[in-house]
């Protein structure tokens, strides 16, 4: 069974950084694509970034040059990390299976508060 465990969200300035893990059990992170999502309040969850089975990492404009995706294949877990953080930031964050590749995805961990805020 499929399972995802996200954390490392908080309250942050803007401008601060934070650093988001998704710990996977029930799947191989290295032989799949990953990626990580957002919903803002109010809004519809978008991507932010996937990472590729061999490691390529790719981010969506609002994001590009502030946020690096990345994974550690010992441990099974990726990683968002967040810089130069805005207003817009705020969001809950989740990590899945990338659904352009595989498809809408049915199941959801419980997600990540990320607050952008002075």
């Amino acid at each position: 069974q499929v399972q995802f465990v996200e954390s490392g969200g908080g309250l942050v300035q803007p401008g601060g950084s934070l650093r988001l893990s998704c710990v996977a059990s029930g799947i191989v992170l290295s032989r799949t694509y990953m990626a990580w999502y957002r919903r803002a309040p109010g809004k519809q969850r978008e991507l932010v970034a996937f990472i590729t089975p061999g490691g390529s990492a790719n981010h969506v404009d609002r994001v590009k040059g502030r946020f690096t995706i990345s994974r550690d294949n010992d441990k099974n877990t990726m990683y968002l990390h967040m810089n130069s953080l805005k207003t817009d930031d705020t969001a809950v964050y989740s990590c899945n299976q990338y659904e352009a590749i595989y498809g809408k995805r049915d199941y959801w961990g419980q997600g990540t508060q990320v607050t952008v805020s002075s």
